[in-house]
C-alpha cells in the first residue's frame, strides 16, 4: 500500500467515526411552548405618605415615591415606583375651583381613550364619608391596554386627585397579571387609607 492511500484510509475512518458521533448525539427536537419567567412577589406591606402635600395615604414597602416639584407640571404631583415591577402609579393633585365636573370628565376622557385596546372597563365608586373622600375607580381589562387601573378621588370642594398604573414596557397584561394584581391591591390600600389634610 502506497503512503497515500493510508492516509485516505486514515482521514474516512476519522471522518466516519465524526460523523457517527455527530449523528448518534442528535436527538428529536421538540420545540418549547413559550413561557414567561416566574415573578416572586413580596408580601404586602406598607408605610404612611405623610408630608406636606394636602393629602396623606399609606403605600407599600416595594415602592418608591418620587415627589421631586421640577420633574412635574403642578405642585403635589408624584410617581410611586415599583422598580423592581417596571411599573408606576402616576398621581397628579389639582385644587377645585369651580371647576369639578370638568375634571371628573377630563379623568373619564383619559379612561375612554383606552378603548381600543380594552375588553372592559368596571367603574366603582369611592364612598367614604367620615374621610371626606369621594371618586370613582376604573378598572380596566384587556392585553393590550396601556393602563390597567386608574382613579380619581375628591373632597368635592377644594381637592381632586387622580392616580393611573403604568408598565414601562410593551402592554402583555396576560403575562404581568400577578404583578397588575400584586399593585392592585396596594392602590385599593393607598385609597382606603386616604386622607385629606385640613386647610
Amino acid at each position: 500500500m502506497s503512503k497515500n492511500s493510508v492516509k485516505i484510509r486514515r482521514y474516512i475512518v476519522v471522518f466516519s467515526v465524526l460523523l457517527m458521533s455527530l449523528i448518534a448525539c442528535q436527538e428529536n427536537y421538540t420545540p418549547k411552548s413559550r413561557g414567561y419567567c416566574r415573578i416572586d412577589l413580596p408580601d404586602h406591606l406598607y408605610q404612611p405618605f405623610d408630608t406636606n402635600f394636602p393629602y396623606t395615604f399609606e403605600y407599600s414597602k416595594s415602592a418608591m415615591v418620587v415627589t421631586e416639584s421640577e420633574r412635574f407640571r403642578a405642585p403635589y404631583w408624584m410617581n410611586i415606583n415599583y422598580p423592581d415591577f417596571n411599573g408606576t402609579v402616576y398621581i397628579s393633585y389639582l385644587p377645585v375651583n369651580n371647576n369639578l365636573t370638568q375634571l371628573m370628565e377630563d379623568s373619564r376622557t383619559f379612561v375612554m381613550k383606552l378603548i381600543p385596546k380594552v375588553n372592559a372597563i368596571d367603574e366603582r365608586v369611592v364612598l367614604s364619608r367620615q374621610n371626606n373622600v369621594y371618586g370613582i375607580i376604573y378598572e380596566i381589562a384587556g392585553v393590550d391596554a396601556a393602563s390597567t387601573y386608574q382613579f380619581f378621588l375628591t373632597d368635592s370642594v377644594n381637592n381632586f386627585v387622580r392616580g393611573s398604573l403604568y408598565f414601562n414596557n410593551v402592554p402583555n397584561n396576560d403575562s404581568l397579571q400577578p404583578v397588575i394584581s400584586f399593585i392592585r391591591e396596594d392602590m385599593e390600600h393607598l385609597i382606603r387609607t386616604f386622607q385629606w389634610k385640613e386647610n
